[in-house]
Formats: C-alpha cells, sequence, structure tokens
C-alpha cells in the first residue's frame, strides 16, 4: 500500500476538497555501490576543508552560498527556517487555463490527489468539470518546506497534481541557435508529412520496455549465480549512405514504411541516412 506523502486540501472558491498526495511515477534507475576493485570494498567519501586539508566533522559545516567567486554568505537552520513559506496544507488554485496553454517543459512530476471520504463527491464534481471545460487548474502548494507552482488536472477518474518549474528555471531557447531562418519548400512539407502519416499508430506505453536495464539486470543475475554472462551478437556495422537530397531520403522512407510493417519498421531503418540540402 502506497503512503501518502502530504495530505491537506483542494481549495477553490469556497470549495474544499480534502485529498491525499501520492506520487505518481517509480523511479527504476538501477543504483550501483563504488567499490575497490581489488577487495570489493565499499569507497567512502571524505568531507575535507579546501583550505587546510583536514577532514571536517558535520557538526562543523554550514551552509555557504557564493554570491562572487571565493566570496560566501553563511546562512545557520535558523536562519532558513525564518523565510520558510508558510506550510498551509492546501492547493490552492489561483486561476483555471486552457491546458494547450502551457508549454510541456513546464511540467516536473506527476502526483495523484486521493479524495478523503468526505471529499469524494466533490472531487468527482472538479474532476468532470475541468474534462468538460478541457481545463487545468493552475495553483501553489508547500510541499515539506518547499513552495511549488502547480497544475491540477483530470486524468480519467483522478485528479493529478503537476508540479511545474518556475518561469526562471526553464532556459530560454534563445540561448541557443535553432534554424529559424532556414528556408523549407513546401514540397518538402508535404512529403514530411506522408512520411509522418505512414508512421503514425495509436501510442500505446506498455509496448516499450526498458530493454538496456533488462539485460543489465540479467547480466547481474548471472554474474551473482557464478555465471559467465552471454555475449550477445554484435551488431552489423550502419551503412551510411551519401544522400545529399532531402527529397530522396524522404521518397526512400516512405517507401520503406509502406513496404514495412507500419510505424515500427519505419522508426528502425537498416541503414543510417546522412540528409543533406
Amino acid at each position: 500500500m502506497a503512503h501518502a506523502i502530504w495530505t491537506g486540501s483542494i481549495n477553490f472558491g469556497l470549495v474544499t476538497i480534502p485529498v491525499k498526495l501520492f506520487t505518481a511515477v517509480r523511479e527504476r534507475e538501477l543504483q550501483f555501490n563504488q567499490l575497490h576493485s581489488k577487495d570489493r570494498g565499499r569507497i567512502n567519501y571524505k568531507r575535507v576543508c579546501s583550505i587546510d586539508g583536514k577532514e571536517v566533522p558535520w557538526s562543523e559545516i554550514v551552509k555557504g552560498y557564493e554570491y562572487e567567486d571565493d566570496h560566501f554568505v553563511t546562512l545557520s537552520e535558523d536562519d532558513l527556517k525564518q523565510v520558510k513559506v508558510e506550510a498551509t496544507q492546501s492547493i490552492d488554485i489561483v486561476q483555471f487555463v486552457g491546458l494547450d496553454e502551457i508549454n510541456p517543459m513546464y511540467f516536473d512530476k506527476p502526483y495523484y490527489l486521493e479524495p478523503e471520504k468526505q471529499g469524494r463527491h466533490a472531487y468527482a464534481l472538479l474532476r468532470d468539470a475541468l474534462k468538460e471545460a478541457n481545463k487545468v487548474g493552475v495553483a501553489k502548494v508547500v510541499i515539506r518546506t518547499r513552495e511549488y507552482l502547480s497544475a491540477l488536472r483530470a486524468q480519467d477518474d483522478a485528479l493529478v497534481l503537476e508540479l511545474m518549474h518556475f518561469a526562471d528555471e526553464v532556459v530560454p531557447p534563445d540561448e541557443f541557435h535553432f534554424p529559424s531562418e532556414e528556408k523549407v519548400a513546401a514540397a518538402e512539407v508535404k512529403m514530411a508529412n506522408m512520411l509522418i502519416d505512414s508512421m503514425t499508430s495509436p501510442f500505446k506505453a506498455d509496448e516499450y520496455k526498458d530493454t538496456y536495464q533488462e539485460a543489465v539486470l540479467k547480466m547481474i543475475e548471472e554474474r551473482a549465480q557464478g555465471k559467465a554472462p552471454k555475449k550477445g551478437a554484435k551488431p552489423a556495422p550502419r551503412r551510411v549512405a551519401d544522400i545529399t537530397n532531402i527529397m530522396d531520403v524522404l521518397q526512400q522512407s516512405l517507401r520503406q514504411a509502406k513496404n514495412g510493417k507500419g510505424a515500427k519498421a519505419a522508426a528502425k531503418p537498416p541503414r543510417k541516412q546522412l540528409a543533406k540540402k
């Protein structure tokens, strides 16, 4: 049984819905320890002062913010407590917007909101109203000691709270050199859309597996049993075709998609092609 990481309420207008917050994502990244190759001893790290080279105990460590090169302001736990945001235990909706108005880059991590018994009807009402209006609620919420921007949206039978990045946390695109001035011919766009259509099919998330992690776990199991892992067949090197016309690349890709098994076949071409204008 999952444990709630936060309990509080959803507030919009004069409506209050008591809820519990549960994580909606399970991280599956493999965790490795660092060991000494000779004797399998764990590698420990020491906290060493960069000035005197001596190890420093936790009791002598403070938080410092570098406001200029090698110039710091130190802050104690009492200092930080003075500026902690008030833990209101509520998700306060400040506005409703269309879901397509929010750039997906702002979304960070989803959480399920489960209603308490006395809030089930109001929960269902808000969920269904959001679905019908195709809108999300923009809210602020304090979890533990940090304030988050968030979006409250309906998904199937649930309300999902999407924690979001603040605007100044998202890197602006003007810091990069994107081909905004590149001219694309209408015929090229038409051909590219034909290729996209030929590779389009309903998305089914459970069809995609982390095959790399599965292979690593299998290797670990074999090693743990004292077996030598079987070496997989070495993939044949891909030939690089020197194609200088983007239309040639698109036409060949389209033929391959039509002759293959749909989108999945087109997504795995037998050779890598370089396209140039």
